[in-house]
């Protein structure tokens, strides 16, 4: 096997495979209140195709994949998903990143079907203030899905994703990471990144993960920085008297380009090498007529090689992502 590797020497070892762009919220950070135009059905790649291209990217060494959205957990029958992935040869890591919200019905499913891990998008635990970012009233469901995945001690690490936003997420803080005290839950908080469909984002709205870890001490005490591969996209701490672990993805005050091991699949099936990409590069019209195993390698290949170096956030003239993130995946 001869590993996938970008122009930079990085190894590609993850994928995160977008397998809708709808999404029953309309988080704030990410998706307008409306108007939002929906890929139609037959230019989302289908679970065979999906299966296909993790499973020519397995050959090449990637061996972590991870179903994101929109809200993944719209699109019908996605356990079934789960289970083709499950058995491709090479993966060794199926996770899936949600709001939650179909969480109470479908995490016995997804556990059966093959799932390894989870990631649930959480900004506030108190209903109002819920109801302001995600333009849903839906907390209670959420809560009730992460209860029942609980359930399951398969699906571990149970990861809550917390987008840190100035002038709202301070308040937050104190009680998400208290969850990562007393449950089993990996409490993360990500830098509010310039990926909203309103294209509202600036650099004074973000909370940075050092200020973050500020108030938490404030209110909890010390923290312990646990080591984490290099690849990883967070800084992993731990409370001394804590079940869980807090962690840090600090994409725009502390970026960790140089170490990047992912790529992107969108649902109508362009291969993304940064979330940041202005370019795109097409797997589903060869996909859809006629091409190899070998043809996709080498269009793969050939992609990853021009994989960027850095996102530029924060270069001057930086210009935005071609798409929002519902549209990318997250």
């Amino acid at each position: 096997m001869i590993p996938l590797t970008d122009g930079w020497g990085r190894a590609i070892k993850s994928l995160r495979v977008s397998v809708t762009d709808r999404c029953n919220f309309r988080c704030r950070y990410c998706m307008p209140a409306e108007g939002l135009e929906w890929l139609a059905r037959d230019e989302v790649l289908s679970f065979e195709e999906l299966e296909r291209v993790v499973r020519v990217m397995a050959g090449m060494g990637v061996d972590e994949i991870r179903l994101t959205g929109g809200e993944p957990l719209v699109r019908r029958d996605v356990p079934t998903l789960v289970a083709l992935l499950a058995r491709v040869p090479g993966v060794a890591d199926l996770s899936l990143t949600t709001n939650g919200v179909l969480l109470d019905r479908l995490a016995g499913p997804l556990v059966e079907a093959g799932l390894h891990r989870l990631n649930v998008s959480l900004d506030s635990l108190n209903h109002a203030r819920f109801a302001e970012i995600t333009r849903r009233d839906a907390l209670d469901r959420v809560l009730a899905g992460l209860a029942e995945a609980e359930r399951y001690p398969a699906l571990r690490p149970i990861k809550l994703n917390c987008v840190a936003v100035r002038g709202f997420t301070e308040v937050e803080i104190p009680a998400l990471a208290e969850l990562a005290r007393r449950r089993p839950y990996v409490v993360r908080f990500i830098e509010f990144m310039p990926l909203d469909a309103d294209e509202v984002w600036r650099r004074d709205e973000v909370l940075s993960g050092a200020e973050i870890r500020a108030l938490i001490e404030e209110s909890w005490g010390p923290l312990e920085e646990i080591p984490a591969k290099a690849s990883s996209t967070a800084r992993r701490f731990r409370f001394a008297d804590g079940a869980g672990e807090i962690g840090f993805v600090n994409p725009v005050s502390e970026p960790f380009c140089s170490s990047c091991d992912r790529i992107r699949l969108t649902a109508d099936g362009q291969l993304r090498t940064c979330l940041f990409s202005r370019r795109e590069w097409d797997l589903k019209e060869p996909l859809r007529t006629g091409a190899s195993d070998a043809e996709l390698e080498r269009l793969i290949r050939f992609a990853v090689s021009h994989k960027e170096l850095k996102h530029r956030i924060n270069d001057e003239g930086f210009v935005r992502a071609s798409r929002s993130m519902s549209q990318i995946g997250g």
